[in-house]
């Protein structure tokens, strides 16, 4: 009985064909496969995005406003943005000469702490304030404005370069940068062996 037993708990390794093995495999790439044509195919919508042919010409937007002399308004609203924001004296009249572009989202009572997005500039120094118009068009213009100091100032002179928009037939200022490129020190360990 035990020879009996021995065969009865005895397990037969029975040996599949190699398709049988692969079967499971290939459904399941060729559903996946017919998954995604039904879906490209339902996605279609039988609308042509190609772009039709016309006789017309093709619109010009590309041309340049004429030039305008630089209205009088503007010029004033350089100065006491200089005289306000960049000395960073009467802030609430700066706040109403400059765009949302340069109030960066900041509220008045904010704006009033002087930490604003305006470089500043110690008034008190200038001496000159010669600006240079870049372009002026009806509604919008670029100027240079240097800031000279007074001699004996301990501040260097700065050029800036300034946007002007008109919004609602009012002049704004939307830009101040300064155009310099930053001075590397003599003494850096960086140009040490130069």
């Amino acid at each position: 009985m035990s020879a009996d037993a021995d065969s009865v708990f005895r397990t037969v390794i029975q040996r599949r064909p190699g398709w049988q093995k692969a079967l499971p495999w290939v459904v399941a790439v060729v559903l996946v496969g017919a998954a995604i044509a039904a879906g490209i195919i339902w996605s279609n919508t039988g609308k042509s995005s190609a772009t039709p042919l016309t006789n017309q010409p093709a619109l010009d937007v590309s041309k340049v406003p004429p030039t305008a002399k630089l209205a009088p308004g503007a010029e004033s609203v350089v100065r006491r943005f200089i005289q306000t924001a960049v000395a960073r004296k009467n802030l609430p009249e700066a706040y109403g000469l400059v765009t949302q572009a340069l109030k960066q989202g900041q509220s008045l009572k904010s704006w009033n702490t002087g930490n604003i997005a305006v470089v500043p500039y110690p008034a008190d120094a200038i001496k000159y304030a010669p600006m240079k118009i870049d372009f002026s068009y009806p509604n919008e213009a670029q100027i240079q404005v240097a800031l000279l100091p007074k001699a004996g100032a301990k501040i260097k002179s700065q050029l800036f370069i300034m946007a002007l928009v008109r919004r609602n037939g009012k002049w704004l200022v939307n830009a101040w940068v300064p155009k310099s490129s930053p001075m590397v020190p003599n003494g850096s360990s960086n140009n040490a062996g130069q």
